[in-house]
Order: structure tokens, then C-alpha cells, then sequence
């Protein structure tokens, strides 16, 4: 099993506006053939004092069966779409792929 933390930094007050946009997106991802899970997340208050939150992150929590899988995703038209449908609103992104160990 494939594990990835995507953390998508948004322009400040634009995180509604992509969150929108992202779910648009979910069912062609959920279709592809290897997806196991793919869900946006944003912090919530834990109470928890190491937690560090920002409200310009948006967390995306996937799931994919093998890493050919996620790269098929990664060059899917519907996602080649949605990076052109968010482009004015994401200032960065950084990506943890992890394996079961």
C-alpha cells in the first residue's frame, strides 16, 4: 500500500475556493483503477499542544494499491485540469510518499 500527504499551502482566503474545486474532482479520482482513498482534510483544534495549524493548508490523505498507480494518477487529464483549475490559488505543495512498513 502507497500512503501520500499531500499538503497544498493556499492563498490566504482562498482555501473554500479550492476545497470546491478539489471535491469537484474526487469521483474521477476515487474512479481510477488503484485508489484506495482520497480525502482533503484542514486542521481542526485538538486541544493538543505540539499541534501546528495553519489555515492556508489543506491536507489531502490518499491511499493507492502500488506506485504505478499513483503515477497514472499524477498524469491523469482530470488532474492535469485541476492543477490548471487551482493554479491562482495554491502557493505551494509538498508531498510525503510512504509505504507500509
Amino acid at each position: 500500500m502507497i500512503h501520500v500527504i499531500a499538503s497544498i499551502g493556499v492563498k490566504p482566503g482562498k482555501r473554500a475556493a479550492f476545497i470546491k474545486i478539489f471535491k469537484a474532482n474526487v469521483p474521477a479520482v476515487q474512479a481510477e483503477d488503484g485508489c484506495v482513498e482520497y480525502i482533503p482534510t484542514i486542521d481542526t483544534n485538538s486541544g493538543i499542544e505540539a499541534q501546528w495549524k495553519d489555515e492556508t493548508v489543506v491536507t489531502i490523505i490518499e491511499k493507492w494499491k502500488t506506485i504505478e498507480a499513483l503515477h497514472v494518477h499524477l498524469a491523469a487529464s482530470h488532474m492535469e485540469q485541476f492543477k490548471k483549475d487551482t493554479a491562482n490559488l495554491v502557493e505551494d505543495v509538498s508531498l510525503t510518499v510512504l509505504e507500509d512498513a
